[in-house]
């Protein structure tokens, strides 16, 4: 059987990265537990990531690319502002329970003791976030469906539901499933 390609190699990595994450009790996890895991030497990991950091940073890059292709996607389709926003919300809390180790990663549970850079950067995208739910509230106001002195507090409110909702689903051991009766808040949220 032949060995995997490079490019093949990293993504093997990064899914077992991402499914080690997935483990409920959240262990801190080594290279040494990742290399077991791929029954591989951690010598082969550091052949396609220079450092555990640059692991993580694979695994935000999906993050990143998947939520805002997303928020993409929906403001292209949608043109409603407020519908923008409800979709938006929806597809954040699919996303966590769709990728339960990405979860880990997002709130920054995943990130202890790691570089503080990551954590950073988890911080910056979840800006990114609430602005694209500021900017589809903005679209509701251009057509008549809210108020503007009402954008800022409302987007930040809706981003606050998602994260403290994403941080229940994993303090939680994925039990807390996030979507979970969150259409009747977010809609009480919108009035």
């Amino acid at each position: 059987m032949a060995a995997p390609k490079s490019g093949e190699r990293k993504l093997q990595i990064l899914q077992t990265l991402a499914s080690m994450l997935e483990q409920p009790k959240g262990e801190k996890i080594t290279t040494a537990a990742l290399a077991s895991r791929l029954d591989v030497s951690e010598a082969a990991l550091y052949r396609h990531f220079a450092s555990k950091a640059q692991m993580f940073e694979g695994l935000i890059e999906f993050i990143e690319a998947t939520v805002f292709g997303l928020i993409n996607q929906i403001i292209e389709q949608q043109e409603n502002g407020l519908l923008q926003v409800q979709a938006i919300t929806n597809m954040l809390l699919s996303f966590a329970e769709r990728n339960p180790g990405m979860t880990r990663v997002i709130i920054g549970d995943a990130l202890v003791n790691e570089d503080a850079r990551l954590q950073m950067r988890m911080n910056q995208f979840l800006d990114r976030v609430e602005m694209s739910i500021k900017q589809a509230m903005r679209t509701a106001v251009s057509q008549g469906e809210a108020h503007e002195a009402e954008v800022t507090v409302r987007a930040n409110m809706i981003a606050s539901l998602v994260l403290g909702r994403w941080h229940r689903f994993a303090k939680t051991g994925f039990q807390q499933i996030p979507s979970e009766n969150a259409q009747a808040q977010i809609r009480l949220m919108m009035v």
